[in-house]
């Protein structure tokens, strides 16, 4: 940036030069502030006696001047031969300047052509430096800087983040620990005939720690850290990505060792095929320039590239090979110690009730990445600062964990009763059939207060981590789905069936279909996946025949059908334990599972008191199975 700027100043310079040169005054005299006088005003004050001389340039209808009183002037004189004449009769000095010698002959010759020139330098040196390799120009790193690299450098010390700091992915941060060791004592790898990781990519869902391990490996490895994202690579001119990858990995040399992370690789890095439009295409030139440079010829010792994506199943085959990226690590979704660990990490500076218990926060929050478990405890926190508390309880957890879950509670939503008595009844639908299918997870919570689209919502909690789901789970979940629909056409009869199914309906229709089309569930269409390898249905892109497609249709909806006849049924049979539980919700608004477990079994529950800073063992729970019920469908 300063290069450019002292470029375009001596080029300022220059032409002020040049144009200082090419005045057409003499500067002895136009350099006293000269007043302007008209052609008439001249005249008079020559018939008057008043001016002390004159020069009069062939090349210019405009004259310069000295008056008698010290004054200078200049004025605009029309071609008037006998003007000479006068100025002699009245005893003027005139001084006569042909322009034909000397730089002011040479620069008046010039100055015509000088804005051409111009054009044409810039024209030239823009063409050389585009030519030569990304230095300059509109493709390089010149005066427009548009091939210039958009990675951020940052030194180890001003790094703040180390492994200390992260938790609950252990395996995927001991890999990493061995590149940091290498990058510190590389001799230890090497009198073996070990080298150094050409690149590691990160794999895993959204919020599980990808970018966060990559700022530890900066803290932790003391060497200067690139970063940058996929996105910044893609350009509209073609060229220009590669330039930036070229740029890049040339700065990243000259401070070796150090390491480059490019996060959401994805974004540059997706497979070659047919659909992208030959080599003239933007992304494949970037793409093939990134394969280069992390393993061509030119080999850059002392270069790690980390790159993290959560689709690498769209990456380009090329880009995946060792030599490339020699490992593949996976960071997956904490299990409950794991859990525990980061809600620990993230809870350090944060004082805690006594009554606060992690293990058990983290028993009843499977499912919940390291991102939600920060975000957990930041709510808790606010919270309890809120309410000007002195330290975070339990309960401060309990209605964050309520937030995080089901959203921020809707107060100022007015509900007439008509619609809280079709909501209880329609979520009443929905925990009666969660407790009488067999591999439904348990109840958490069940309430019909408003909470960001829902009016009501059931939650289920599973009782430990789950790797897999059976199909017998997956069964019962649709079945939880419909019941609330059942619900509402048993109690109101079926003309008087609300939209509040409009989210219920979707999911079950959603895991009806990965049933038939992608788990191989389906008895007619056997053990086959009718998924491409980007994750796209084969339905559109019209890859399997009609017939096909046909029976897809009729076996999710044969699916969906005898489910929501056998849910029918149970409603039908256990129609008194529907509205007791839909009495309670109408007149309590929210259950905790163990009450909706003591209504089921017919018991009576016990005069509502005053909640108290505590929970019970499922007090805190995950996001895999709520039901947005009742989402309104506007």
């Amino acid at each position: 940036m300063k290069k450019n700027a002292k470029s375009i100043l001596v080029w300022l310079c220059l032409i002020g030069f040049l144009l200082l040169l090419a005045n057409p005054f003499d500067t002895k005299l136009f350099g006293a502030n000269p007043i302007e006088l008209s052609y008439s005003a001249f005249m008079k004050e020559t018939t008057d006696g008043n001016v002390k001389e004159v020069l009069i340039r062939n090349s210019s209808s405009r004259i310069v001047g000295a008056l008698k009183n010290g004054k200078f002037f200049f004025a605009i004189t029309p071609m008037d031969i006998k003007m000479v004449d006068k100025l002699l009769k009245n005893n003027v000095e005139v001084k006569v300047d042909t322009g034909e010698s000397g730089w002011g002959f040479i620069i008046s010759q010039i100055l015509p052509w000088l804005p051409m020139l111009l054009i044409i330098g810039l024209m030239v040196y823009s063409s050389r430096q585009m030519q030569s390799g990304g230095k300059g120009g509109l493709g390089g790193s010149g005066p427009l800087g548009i091939g210039k690299t958009k990675a951020k450098m940052f030194q180890a010390k001003k790094v703040n983040v180390t492994f200390k700091d992260v938790a609950g992915i252990d395996e995927a941060k001991q890999e990493l620990e061995e590149i940091v060791d290498f990058l510190k004592n590389p001799q230890k790898f090497q009198r073996l005939g070990g080298r150094i990781p050409r690149g590691a990519l990160l794999v895993g869902d959204p919020g599980n720690g990808k970018t966060l391990l990559a700022r530890a490996i900066a803290g932790e490895a003391g060497v200067p850290f690139y970063s940058i994202s996929g996105s910044d690579f893609v350009e509209v001119f073609v060229g220009v990505g590669a330039s930036r990858v070229r740029d890049m990995f040339e700065n990243a040399k000259k401070n070796s060792p150090c390491i480059v992370f490019i996060d959401e690789i994805d974004a540059v890095g997706r497979r070659r095929d047919s659909a992208m439009r030959g080599g003239n295409d933007e992304r494949e030139q970037t793409l093939n320039q990134l394969l280069v440079e992390m393993d061509g010829f030119d080999e850059k010792q002392g270069v790690i590239v980390l790159s993290a994506t959560n689709r690498p199943d769209v990456l380009d085959p090329a880009l995946l090979r060792p030599g490339r990226f020699d490992r593949r690590i996976t960071v997956q979704y904490p299990d409950m110690s794991g859990r525990e660990k980061i809600l620990k990490v993230h809870s350090k500076n944060i004082p805690l009730s006594p009554d606060v218990n992690l293990k058990t926060i983290a028993r009843g929050t499977p499912g919940f990445s390291g991102a939600e478990l920060a975000n957990l405890v930041n709510e808790a926190a606010l919270l309890a600062a809120r309410e000007n508390k002195l330290a975070v309880s339990m309960k401060d957890f309990e209605m964050a964990k309520d937030k995080v879950i089901m959203g921020t509670e809707r107060k100022s939503m007015s509900m007439t009763d008509d619609e809280k008595k079709f909501t209880a009844y329609h979520e009443s639908g929905h925990a009666l059939i969660a407790l009488l299918v067999p591999a439904s997870d348990p109840i958490h919570k069940v309430t019909i207060i408003p909470r960001g689209g829902a009016l009501g919502m059931v939650v289920r909690l599973p009782e430990k981590d789950k790797i897999s789901v059976s199909k017998a789970e997956l069964i019962s979940n649709i079945k939880v789905a419909i019941g609330g629909r059942a619900a509402e056409e048993i109690i109101f009869g079926e003309n008087n069936i609300t939209t509040g199914a409009s989210q219920d309906i979707k999911q079950a229709t959603k895991i009806a279909k990965n049933m038939i089309i992608k788990w191989g569930m389906s008895k007619k269409l056997g053990f086959r996946s009718f998924y491409d390898s980007d994750g796209y249905y084969l339905e559109a892109s019209d890859q399997i025949s009609q017939k096909t497609s046909e029976t897809i249709d009729k076996e999710i909806k044969e699916l969906i059908d005898e489910a929501y006849q056998e849910v029918k049924s149970l409603v039908l049979e256990n129609r008194n334990k529907l509205e007791s539980i839909a009495k309670y919700l109408l007149e309590r608004e929210t259950l905790t599972g163990d009450e909706v477990r003591k209504i089921f079994d017919g018991q009576t529950l016990e005069a509502q008191e005053e909640p108290q800073d505590s929970a019970s063992e499922f007090s805190l729970g995950g996001i895999p199975n709520s039901l947005d019920s009742d989402k309104k469908d506007l």
